[in-house]
């Protein structure tokens, strides 16, 4: 084994090591070599790169890098959710570029029973966007112990969320966002973004490719056959980035595609497959036009039971994210301009997870669901019915003195469940940026000597406004159906009416 020195574009006076076993890590068109103390490594492009490509390296590592660091959130973007090149290098003509190494928990820990064939392999996204390789019976899958539960990928969908957010901010676009290019741990509930040296800046560097198949917007697709410098060609820009990110958050939900359905356009296979994922994409699960619904004989049983829409329709993932879905998939799958923002699935996917209940069946896959707002509410994965009272907050803000509205939020209580600031008051703002004294929890619920109360555990000027009286820290509240609760009476504070459901279970 040779240890190599290369040195920094960016700075001639700096140098990195790597160890040339003779036999690197391939990428597609890079060689990957590890640093002798695997802190980072060398990935060298194969062919040599013509200026631009060379610029657009070093825009990305020492312009756009630094804008992350010197900003808030920079230890969270650049610990978990990028893995962002920084700096180039040059090797006997050939460019090369620094990037962190992957974090140990985005690595396999263990194989399956058959085997060890993807122990200690990347957890590459497609691992677990596929139902397949979630099936206990399908001979390559995922360890049960490595799957994580259903809520492990609202959070992981949350950190990709804001990763396509930062970048859009900075006037960046991905341009080949997949499950190829993204990393995740659900058991950690972590997501991180790698393979970074392409994004397209806007005016400066576009697009070189198109994107992964899956993920293409339908204008790239149905454009692709023009020349590049045709007026009416579609490249990749934060708009593609905007049909890309839901295809992702779909298939890391509901492990199916979105676009994959039962139509056929052509009896030319790829044809077909150009018309049903550009210019006649359509929803499988479109609402009143079912043409493109899955037919369940196309598909093996390790794709059930997610390839069922009508088991497992995309609405079980709530209402705030059916109607993201629905802004995605119907009224911008051919009008990019109408694609939801990417600060608009975040805000979505933050409000699904105060929806969820824990499934009451020890032996669920999924151990979550959302509630789905019914009188007898039960886990769509098992079927098992919630056992129990169930009590609802719904959030009001006072729109002018004495004038309170509902806030389109709302918050389904489950035992030891905590509340938050972000709860609190409107005016904190549930992101990366948020300050590590706002994510304490402020107080907590729990069912009580056959009650359920809200124990208050640092809010100063809470009251139950019902029965008129302060509910003071360290004391604790019941919660019984119709009553309202002032949480603060600062500006942005919050009011709660409170509803109790399931109570004929």
């Amino acid at each position: 084994m040779n240890i190599v020195t290369v040195r920094s574009v960016n700075d001639p006076n700096k140098t990195y090591e790597f160890a040339d076993t003779g036999e690197p890590m391939r990428g597609g068109v890079k060689d990957v070599y590890f640093s002798p103390d695997k802190s980072y490594v060398v990935a060298l492009f194969r062919e040599k790169l013509d200026d631009n490509q060379k610029e657009r390296l070093k825009r990305i590592t020492n312009y756009y890098l630094p804008q992350i660091k010197n900003k808030e959130a920079a230890d969270y973007f650049l610990e978990e959710v990028f893995r962002w090149p920084t700096d180039v290098v040059d090797y006997q003509g050939l460019t090369g570029i620094i990037v962190p190494a992957y974090k140990g928990k985005f690595f396999f820990a263990k194989g399956h029973e058959t085997g060890d064939l993807i122990k200690g392999k990347e957890k590459n996204g497609k691992w677990f966007a596929a139902a397949k390789f979630r099936n206990e019976q399908f001979p390559l899958r995922v360890a049960k112990s490595e799957l994580g539960n259903w809520l492990s990928y609202f959070q992981i969908c949350v950190n990709l969320v804001r990763g396509v957010k930062k970048m859009h901010a900075m006037g960046l676009a991905h341009s080949d966002l997949s499950y190829n290019n993204v990393l995740i741990d659900p058991v950690e509930k972590a997501a991180c973004m790698i393979d970074l040296d392409g994004l397209v800046v806007p005016g400066l560097f576009p697009a070189e490719v198109i994107g992964t198949a899956e993920f293409i917007a339908p204008e790239v697709l149905a454009t692709k056959h023009l020349d590049k410098n045709d007026p009416n060609r579609i490249l990749p820009s934060r708009l593609t980035d905007l049909h890309a990110l839901p295809v992702l958050i779909y298939m890391f939900l509901l492990h199916r595609h979105p676009l994959k359905g039962g139509k056929v356009h052509d009896l030319d296979t790829e044809k077909d497959d150009l018309l049903s994922m550009g210019e006649k994409a359509l929803f499988i699960e479109h609402p009143t036009d079912q043409s493109n619904r899955p037919k369940m004989n196309r598909f093996s049983k390790w794709d059930m039971p997610w390839a069922d829409v009508n088991a497992l329709p995309y609405t079980i993932t709530g209402p705030y994210l059916t109607e993201m879905f629905n802004r995605t998939f119907i009224d911008g799958l051919h009008d990019p301009q109408l694609r939801p923002p990417a600060e608009a699935w975040e805000q979505a996917l933050l409000k699904t997870v105060d929806l969820m209940q824990k499934c009451g069946n020890a032996n669920c896959s999924q151990q979550w669901y959302v509630f789905d707002n019914s009188s007898v509410p039960k886990c769509p994965f098992c079927g098992t019915k919630h056992q129990g009272t169930l009590p609802i907050l719904d959030f009001y803000y006072e729109f002018s003195p004495g004038v309170w509205k509902p806030d389109n939020q709302r918050l389904m209580v489950y035992n030891n469940q905590y509340l938050f600031n972000w709860h609190v008051n409107r005016n904190v703002v549930r992101n990366e940026r948020l300050d590590p004294r706002e994510k304490i929890p402020v107080g907590y619920f729990t069912f009580y000597e056959g009650k359920w109360v809200f124990v208050n555990q640092k809010l100063d000027a809470m009251k139950d406004v019902t029965e008129s009286k302060e509910v003071p820290v360290g004391s604790m509240v019941e919660l019984t159906n119709g009553k309202k609760i002032l949480l603060s009476s600062k500006e942005g504070g919050r009011l709660v009416l409170i509803t109790i459901t399931n109570n004929n279970n």
